[in-house]
């Protein structure tokens, strides 16, 4: 019997529970992985929140450990070997949160042996997707100019990370001035606090008036009218989540007049596509043997804890990645 994280019932952090559960065997193309650190995402709260679900319901995207069997038809790997998951199956079908976790194969990654745990934990999903976004949807490039709301949480960081990494300049969106120094230390070329600076106003001054080429936003909601008067004409906008709650109005004439594209963005098209999750995969091992990538871990918790780790993700404190630790 191994602990795995699951929920009885939808709500809150507190519905989580560790549960005994029996794992079995991986089946074909399938594998055992006794993990040693869990990744905490924003679509773990989404899924915990889902009424539509069927529950009892395990739960996760990201891991880390080490394989612990290997399933039919399944090539390159061995037992023992230090691996992480790719986010490319959903936690329906294949919940990883636990001590034991069995993923497709084609999810499986071994990951560099510089990496702790807890950073091969806190890698694909925040990495892909900023990856999968900027560089092969938006081709950004040197001197472009790149707006970065939510630009604290994992994914921010690592878009702020690769945009440095092909000489563009991240520019973080952020509501208060708490997190001002803690961006800049982190790369961002600039700081926008969104509750004291009108968006336009501070990139237009940025900029030479010119606007950012590319807008990465996960938020939606009335602050994207402003995101698209502060884009450059003919740029682009990803919007890869809707974090607000309130509808999103889209100013129509802006749209026309810049020649904007707005683009809707989910890792899924990247990490599903077997030669696109390779490239993606390899470009982002490349920049962490470069070391212009790093993964930034806000807050680690011990798996008894998971409750405390789904609760610090949704005080939305965190600068970095939550990640919660498997005991041996």
């Amino acid at each position: 019997m191994s602990k795995i994280v699951r929920f009885h019932a939808t709500g809150g952090p507190e519905v989580l529970t560790l549960d005994d559960v029996e794992v079995g065997e991986p089946g074909q193309g399938e594998i055992r992985v006794r993990t040693r650190a869990l990744g905490v995402n924003r679509a773990d709260a989404v899924l915990r929140n889902n009424h539509l679900v069927e529950l009892p319901s395990g739960i996760g995207w990201e891991a880390s450990g080490e394989v612990d069997a290997i399933g039919p038809d399944v090539e390159g790997f061995t037992v023992g070997d230090a691996v992480s998951m790719v986010p490319c199956f959903t936690p329906i079908d294949y919940p990883i949160h636990g001590e034991l976790a069995i993923a497709p194969a084609t999810a499986v990654v071994k990951h560099p042996d510089t990496l702790s745990w807890e950073q091969a934990a806190a890698l694909w999903g925040q990495y892909l997707t900023a990856y999968g976004a900027l560089i092969e949807t938006a081709d950004l490039k040197a001197g472009d100019t790149v707006l970065i709301p939510a630009a604290s949480s994992s994914v921010g960081l690592a878009a702020i990370q690769i945009a440095r990494s092909v000489g563009a300049r991240p520019v973080a969106l952020t509501r208060s001035s708490a997190k001002r120094r803690r961006l800049l230390d982190e790369g961002a070329e600039a700081v926008v606090v969104t509750d004291e600076e009108d968006v336009v106003t501070r990139v237009n001054e940025l900029t030479d008036g010119h606007g950012a080429r590319v807008v990465f936003d996960p938020v939606g909601g009335p602050a994207l009218a402003g995101l698209i008067g502060a884009a450059a004409p003919g740029g682009t906008v990803i919007v890869y989540g809707a974090l607000s709650s309130e509808a999103t109005a889209v100013p129509v004439m802006g749209l026309i007049g810049k020649s904007l594209t707005i683009r809707g963005y989910k890792v899924f098209e990247l990490t599903t596509d077997v030669e696109r999750r390779k490239a993606a995969v390899d470009w982002v091992l490349d920049g962490l043997a470069r070391k212009t990538l790093r993964p930034v871990i806000d807050t680690v918790f011990p798996l008894e804890d998971i409750v405390g780790a789904h609760r610090r993700l949704e005080s939305g404190s965190q600068v970095g990645k939550i990640v919660v630790t498997v005991p041996r």
